[in-house]
């Protein structure tokens, strides 16, 4: 073979390699293209923080998609996506609120999350054990029994033989929360991420009978999903390295 012609054939190789490699430099892009449209996610009130983030990043990495949410307790958002509400993913705070859930398909669990006794920053009542919150006068606020944080309350209390009184029960996490954040209560029984998120004006009294009340949060496309694409796609971003970190930084556990 010529000099000339092995010259030739080096120069299409060394293009094609080039062609491939720039193929390979935009994984993102070549793959954000199956994905379009708005993303409608139904989700725990106490993944409010993290899925936002999630969500500004997964639109970022899919140009002119969009993800709206809708936070709230598990236990209402089950019921809507067993009505039928046109929502794409299901994410919840309780594996048992998922089964109530007809039509998620093939959950998974991408986290964890654990109780804290939430209470002012100082500790003005001098908060340290579960069995403290039996004070007489206490003012204590729990999420109600039907939806997994008042669960989980419900078991961390029987786990530690504790009885309280509370005065009041809350929807979901984050209204219990506010109650404390308002000043209307001395204390409550709340996630640790959401204790996490409120900052500086709340601090956290971990107790060991939360141990036996650890939620397992499960994520869903649902079966009649408008866009089950984009919603198989957001699900996978949730369970994706980066989502794991995500996640973890607010102060989820790993499943």
């Amino acid at each position: 073979m010529s000099r000339r012609v092995l010259g030739a054939a080096s120069g299409l190789l060394a293009l094609a390699v080039a062609l491939a490699g720039c193929g390979s430099d935009h994984p993102r892009k070549a793959s954000s293209s199956t994905v379009t449209g708005t993303v409608t996610v139904l989700a725990a009130s106490s993944l409010t923080e993290t899925f936002t983030q999630l969500g500004k990043d997964f639109e970022a990495a899919h140009h002119g998609v969009t993800v709206k949410f809708s936070f709230g307790a598990s236990s209402t958002l089950a019921q809507q996506v067993a009505a039928g509400a046109p929502a794409d993913v299901f994410a919840a705070a309780s594996t048992a609120t998922m089964r109530q859930a007809t039509g998620a398909k093939h959950p998974a669990v991408f986290a964890r999350n654990q109780l804290v006794i939430a209470v002012p920053k100082g500790n003005p009542e001098n908060i340290h054990a579960l069995a403290d919150l039996s004070r007489p006068g206490l003012k204590l606020a729990l999420c109600a029994e039907q939806v997994p944080c008042g669960a989980a309350a419900k078991e961390a209390l029987a786990a530690g033989h504790v009885t309280v009184h509370p005065a009041t029960l809350e929807q979901d996490v984050k209204a219990t929360l506010t109650k404390l954040t308002l000043g209307e209560v001395d204390a409550a029984l709340v996630y640790r991420t959401d204790a996490k998120a409120a900052g500086t004006r709340v601090a956290a009294v971990e107790f060991p009978e939360s141990a036996s009340a650890v939620n397992d949060y499960p994520i869903a496309v649902l079966a009649d999903a408008p866009n089950p694409a984009g919603a198989r796609a957001f699900v996978a971003s949730v369970r994706s390295p980066h989502g794991r970190e995500v996640l973890a930084r607010a102060g989820f556990q790993s499943p």
